[in-house]
C-alpha cells in the first residue's frame, strides 16, 4: 500500500525555454562544433547556472570582458544584447564574434533607433543593471534615454522638451508595465510607443500560465535563477494571482522540504532560461515523498523558432 501523502501538482504550460534562449544555446554549441574549443562567451549566455555549466563542460569559456578574449578567437554575445561599443571593440581586435541577442531584444533596439531618428527622447521601462537594459541604453548616445523602473518613476520623470517615445525590457511583468505606461500616457498624451508589444511572447505566455495555476495554490515553485528577470516576475505574478506563497528555486536540490509543510496543492513553473530537465528533476524528487496527482494547465501552444546567424546556419547539420 502506498502510504505517501497525496500532493496535487498544477504544472504551468508553457514553461521553460523560449525560442530566444534555445537559439542562444544552439549558437554556442554550433560555434564549438565549427571552431572547436575554446569558444568564449561574454557574460552568461542565458541566466541559468545549469545551462552555463553544461556549455562550460563542452568547451565554452565565460568571460566578463572582451579584454579576456585572445586575439582572433571566436566569441559569442549573450542573448540579452550588448551596447554597440561591444561589437565595435570586437571588430577592432579582430575577434570572430557571433551575436546571440534574442531577435525580440534586437527589435527593441531597432525601435529605439527609429524613435531617436525621428527626434524623440526615449523612456525605457526596465530594471537598472539588467544586461538587457544595459544593452538597450548602449544603442544610442548618452542622454538619449531615460530609465523608468516603477510607477513612481513614471510619475516623477522629467524628460527634456520635445517628442517622447517609450520602449520596454522584454521580460517585465505585463501588469506592472501596463500600469507604468498608463501613468506615462496620462502625463504625456502624445507619447509614441512600439508598433507591437515589446514584452516578448514567452514572458506573456508564462505569466498567463502561472495565473492559471496560482489561485488557491498553497505554494507555487518557480524554477529559475535569482538573476533571471522573467523568473522573478513569475514568482511575483503567482503571489498576486492568488497563491498563498511563491518561491524561486534554482533547481530541485535547493528545495527545502519544510517549505512543503501543510501544502496540498502545489503549482510548478519554470522561467524562460530554465531547461525542462530541471522540472523533471523536481517532480522526481517530489515523488520520493508524495504521491503526485499532476494536472498540466496549458494556456497556449508555442511554435516560435529563430534562425541561427548566417555563418552558423550555413554550417549547421540538417536534422
Amino acid at each position: 500500500m502506498d502510504e505517501r501523502p497525496t500532493l496535487a501538482v498544477r504544472l504551468a504550460s508553457p514553461r521553460g525555454f523560449c525560442a530566444g534562449v534555445d537559439r542562444a544555446i544552439r549558437i554556442v554549441e554550433e560555434a564549438l562544433r565549427r571552431y572547436g574549443a575554446p569558444v568564449f562567451v561574454r557574460h552568461q549566455i542565458v541566466h541559468n547556472a545549469t545551462v552555463v555549466a553544461d556549455l562550460r563542460a563542452k568547451g565554452a569559456v565565460f568571460v566578463d570582458d572582451l579584454a579576456q578574449v585572445p586575439e582572433a578567437a571566436p566569441v559569442v554575445f549573450s542573448a540579452h544584447g550588448v551596447p554597440k561599443s561591444v561589437p565595435a571593440e570586437a571588430e577592432r581586435r579582430n575577434l570572430q564574434y557571433l551575436d546571440a541577442t534574442c531577435p525580440l531584444v534586437s527589435k527593441v533596439h531597432r525601435e529605439a533607433e527609429r524613435h531617436f531618428a525621428n527626434g524623440c527622447h526615449i523612456l525605457l521601462i526596465g530594471h537598472a543593471g539588467h544586461p538587457e537594459v544595459e544593452g538597450t541604453l548602449g544603442q544610442l548616445p548618452a542622454g538619449s534615454i531615460s530609465l523608468v523602473q516603477t510607477v513612481l518613476d513614471a510619475a516623477r520623470v522629467v524628460p527634456p522638451g520635445g517628442r517622447l517615445a517609450f520602449v520596454t525590457q522584454t521580460t517585465l511583468s505585463v501588469d506592472d508595465t501596463a500600469e507604468i505606461v498608463a501613468v506615462l500616457r496620462a502625463r504625456f498624451p502624445a507619447l509614441d510607443g512600439p508598433r507591437r508589444e515589446d514584452i516578448c511572447y514567452a514572458t506573456t505566455n508564462r505569466q498567463a500560465a502561472v495565473k492559471a495555476i496560482a489561485p488557491g495554490a498553497d505554494l507555487v515553485l518557480v524554477i529559475g535563477a535569482a538573476n533571471s528577470s522573467n523568473s522573478q516576475r513569475l514568482r511575483e505574478v503567482a503571489e498576486r494571482a492568488g497563491a498563498a506563497r511563491a518561491l524561486l528555486i534554482p533547481s530541485e536540490a535547493a528545495l527545502d522540504w519544510s517549505a512543503l509543510a501543510g501544502v496540498r496543492t502545489l503549482g510548478v513553473s519554470a522561467g524562460a532560461s530554465a531547461p525542462e530537465s530541471l522540472v523533471d528533476a523536481l517532480l522526481r524528487r517530489l515523488a520520493t515523498r508524495f504521491r503526485l496527482e499532476i494536472d498540466e494547465r496549458r494556456v497556449t501552444e508555442e511554435d516560435v523558432t529563430f534562425k541561427l546567424p548566417a555563418p552558423l546556419a550555413e554550417a549547421a547539420p540538417v536534422g
